[in-house]
């Protein structure tokens, strides 16, 4: 008869691979891509070192795991925050701000996973920025079939946002925001200049950006 996992231990099987994702993500925040280290994530996730080894082979795929998870998590966030908004161009200033306030909120981590040098998990980043820009791309043009933007070539508008939105943030030139005062003028700030881009008139995304809540710093959930 073949084994079958209770529900007891699969549910110890996924604590332990979520304990082992948060030491990493705990890892990239504090000191960037190099310090995720099969070592010292089995030492701050409390596990031994056999076990990190038996849900991640290689260093690489732990990286691209947390990527991964990364990944879905913020989708998820700007997904929920757009989706709550009343018409297509609040839903694109709902996902816009979200995204830049979440990122801002762990400055250190967003660079790691998405525009920090590193070999590791190349492909796993690349597939980071290409669900930012897909998501982005897809309330762009939910806004222009609208009527509410001007017709634009949405394969390269996403794009283009969504650089604008890694270098505005987390890029080497980014502005520091160092309180929530700061982040919050900082998120308002590229939330107007991306909607001007795109060719909302000014009086109305000056009103979009005011009436947009800016998310916490806190990026659980």
């Amino acid at each position: 008869m073949p084994y079958r996992r209770t529900e007891n231990v699969v549910r110890r099987l996924a604590a332990r691979r979520e304990a082992i994702m948060q030491a990493a993500g705990a890892l990239a925040a504090e000191a960037g891509i190099a310090a995720v280290q099969i070592t010292p994530v089995s030492r701050r996730a409390g596990v031994a070192t056999g076990t990190v080894y038996r849900y991640f082979p290689s260093k690489d795929e732990l990286v691209g795991a947390l990527v991964h998870d990364v990944a879905e998590r913020e989708i998820g966030a700007m997904r929920r925050a757009a989706d709550a908004a009343p018409g297509p161009l609040s839903a694109l200033a709902a996902a816009i701000t979200t995204y830049a306030a979440r990122a801002l909120g762990s400055r250190k981590l967003a660079f790691a996973l998405i525009a920090e040098p590193a070999d590791a998990a190349d492909d796993a980043r690349l597939a980071f920025r290409a669900a930012l820009a897909a998501e982005l791309g897809r309330r762009v043009s939910a806004a222009v079939q609208a009527g509410l933007l001007p017709g634009q070539d949405i394969a390269v508008a996403a794009p283009a946002l969504t650089g604008a939105l890694i270098e505005g943030l987390i890029g080497p030139l980014a502005a520091d925001a160092r309180d929530e005062t700061g982040t919050r003028d900082a998120v308002q700030a590229l939330t107007l200049f991306a909607l001007r881009g795109l060719g909302v008139a000014d009086a109305r995304a000056r009103g979009l950006v005011v009436g947009t809540t800016v998310p916490g710093r806190e990026r659980g959930g």
